[in-house]
């Protein structure tokens, strides 16, 4: 495992789906309430080091109109409306005026936003990714950006699934071959030691 450097003014620190009605969902193999606090570690020392919050929530037009309908053996879980806050970013990300915010209607969080446009106009080259679910949003999100060439980077201990084996297929077989996979701690110290810029 090399070490983990940084340059913060290219790194994208990427949450996914951190939003009131998916951290209802219980979290395996870590709570949600882990996850969350280590984002929220994560998204300040981005701040601080001068790295690029995104946010990144989920949802659907109130008629569901826009969400994918395909025919499948499991057919997710969610029906009829949602609550009107279900897809609100939670308070504890303080979310700053310069923050890129990204509102998605499916699993990954490049097809049909303008996510790459945020990150290329701003020359953020390298995605530190966290968030709910590891296997879902987080894992769709990663394949896309892996093959739209960015420099990907893990935080697994930032992030959880609905079950621990889904979590630890993601973060075991797939990320290690697409990027890196480091801790929340590792990271936040690769972005402290970064060497400050004029």
């Amino acid at each position: 495992m090399s070490e983990l450097t940084l340059d913060p003014h290219h790194t994208a620190i990427v949450v996914i789906d951190l939003q009131k009605g998916i951290v209802a969902i219980p979290g395996d193999p870590h709570p949600t309430s882990v996850v969350i606090a280590s984002s929220v570690r994560l998204l300040a020392a981005a701040r601080a080091a001068g790295a690029r919050p995104v946010l990144v929530h989920v949802g659907r037009s109130p008629d569901g109109g826009d969400g994918l309908q395909p025919i499948c053996d499991e057919p997710m879980r969610m029906t009829g409306t949602p609550p009107p806050d279900w897809s609100e970013l939670l308070p504890d990300l303080d979310l700053q005026p310069t923050d890129i915010v990204i509102f998605k209607r499916q699993w990954g969080a490049f097809y049909g936003t303008d996510l790459d446009l945020q990150l290329r106009r701003r020359g953020l080259t390298t995605i530190v990714l966290c968030g709910i679910a590891t296997s879902i949003g987080v894992e769709s999100t990663a394949r896309d950006a892996y093959e739209r060439g960015y420099q990907l980077v893990f935080a697994q201990d930032a992030m959880t699934d609905r079950n621990a084996a889904a979590h630890e297929n993601s973060v075991t077989r797939i990320f290690p071959r697409i990027g890196r996979v480091r801790s929340t701690d590792q990271i936040i110290a690769a972005l402290a030691a970064a060497p400050a810029t004029a």
